[in-house]
């Protein structure tokens, strides 16, 4: 299962769990302006993603095309996450 941000569906590549936040591959790219330096002799403007609050995703659901809510059960005696959408064990 992917992530799914507001706008559409996409990868985590990072998360922070100190600070509640999660980096998605194509969400929240912002612009950064940096100066000359010996480094980066031309400086300009650097577009790069920034971390999105974790309440603002949830769980894409392929089977079901669409975004889902998540329930917890005991399989077993174990604890599993389902999607409640398709009734499909998360993993």
């Amino acid at each position: 299962m992917t992530i799914r941000t507001p706008r559409r569906p996409g990868k985590s590549s990072e998360v922070y769990p100190d600070k509640a936040k999660v980096l998605v591959e194509g969400v929240n790219i912002v612009t950064k302006h940096t100066k000359p330096s010996a480094q980066n002799t031309k400086g300009g403007i650097v577009k790069k993603e920034a971390p999105i609050a974790i309440s603002n995703i949830m769980l894409w659901d392929a089977k079901a095309g669409a975004a889902t809510k998540v329930k917890r059960s005991r399989e077993n005696g174990k604890l599993v996450r389902i999607a409640k959408k398709s009734g499909e064990v998360i993993k």
